[in-house]
């Protein structure tokens, strides 16, 4: 077994680009820290005190018990994270005690499939660490001040640890992965002088 325990983030950052999580692990000292990374970790902790005062209700809840800012680590898995917003709900405030992930974002679009794979490895890694299902989550979108409800399914909590599994073959091999099949990404991507086959 090796020793890497990825972050969260990398399983988000796999599924929107795997070599991303290929440079960073194999050519750690590349990656510059971009105004935009910089805004982003800004925004979530501003965001994070303004949840304090807001209701449960976006969340479709009436009561429950927030912890922000959560380190979260699964050994078992091999993922650590910090959480935007975990909310304990008591029995009396659903049928059976459960636990809901929130994550913050700063788009206004829909959750793509990257986001959602990041809010169930979450949930896995919240299920491990207090014993309480976590069966949903939300993202909750900055700019428009709107959640988006995710079930937390089967399918959603296989892919988590199939893409851990992918992510460790391919850092342990140091074997490049294919780049994504839309070029979009790489318009911007700070990484894009090291692909020589990409645009």
């Amino acid at each position: 077994m090796d020793s890497y325990t990825f972050e969260v983030t990398d399983l988000k950052q796999w599924a929107y680009c795997p070599r991303v999580v290929y440079y960073r692990y194999c050519l750690p000292d590349v990656r510059p820290v971009t105004t935009l990374m910089a805004t982003g970790i800004a925004s979530h902790q501003d965001e994070g005190a303004r949840e304090e005062r807001r209701s449960l209700r976006p969340y479709g809840l009436t009561e429950g018990e927030r912890a922000f800012d959560l380190t979260l680590h699964s050994a078992q898995l091999g993922v650590r994270g910090r959480l935007d917003l975990a909310i304990a709900v008591p029995t009396r405030a659903a049928p059976r005690a459960e636990a809901v992930v929130v994550e913050y974002k700063d788009s206004e679009r829909a959750a793509g499939t990257h986001f959602k794979l990041q809010l169930a490895a979450y949930a896995l890694l919240l299920e491990e660490a207090w014993g309480l299902p976590v069966r949903r989550g939300f993202f909750y979108a900055i700019p428009t001040r709107q959640v988006e409800p995710v079930t937390i399914t089967a399918a959603l909590r296989r892919k988590v640890v199939q893409t851990v599994h992918a992510l460790r073959t391919a850092v342990v091999g140091e074997q490049m992965p294919e780049a994504p099949e839309s070029r979009r990404p790489c318009v911007s991507c700070e990484f894009r002088r090291f692909c020589n086959d990409v645009v």
